[in-house]
């Protein structure tokens, strides 16, 4: 298998996502992306969404590509598409931590990004990665 992680960014083309629009969403993922072996995390906040996936190449690139043409998301933007070694969220399935504005501002390499309250928007590779990197290390895992 060629193992790979796409990590994009996109808004939401609508308002705001209540509680129960997001828990569809992740229902609907989850069993759709377990199907092809894709698994990965997803953060959402203020209509931002930030999300890994994980799998082979092939069902990685399919369901990026059906994202980028999904009406549901506006200023799509992958950040990185790479090989990996390993799945960092292989047990996730498609986790979603609640994070909150403040708990992101913590994260070492982000505090100056989030505490001026960017969006995901405006990560670049490098503060990417250090949010990867977070989650990697097991942070909000039991939130979800």
């Amino acid at each position: 298998m060629d193992l790979v992680h796409c990590i994009y960014c996109s808004a939401s083309a609508s308002a705001e996502l209540t509680r129960s629009e997001l828990d569809e969403l992740l229902s609907i993922c989850r069993e759709n992306n377990a199907k092809v072996g894709i698994t990965g995390m997803l953060l959402y906040q203020s209509r931002s969404f930030f999300q890994v996936l994980e799998g082979d190449r092939t069902a990685v690139e399919s369901l990026y590509a059906k994202i980028a043409k999904d009406r549901r998301h506006v200023r799509i933007k992958k950040i990185i598409f790479e090989a990996i070694e390993a799945r960092d969220f292989g047990e996730w399935t498609m986790g979603f931590p609640r994070v909150s504005a403040k708990e992101l501002a913590d994260i070492p390499g982000l505090n100056d990004f989030f505490a001026r309250g960017e969006s995901y928007m405006k990560l670049g590779s490098g503060r990417a990665r250090s949010l990867l990197e977070a989650f990697k290390q097991g942070r909000w895992r039991t939130a979800f």
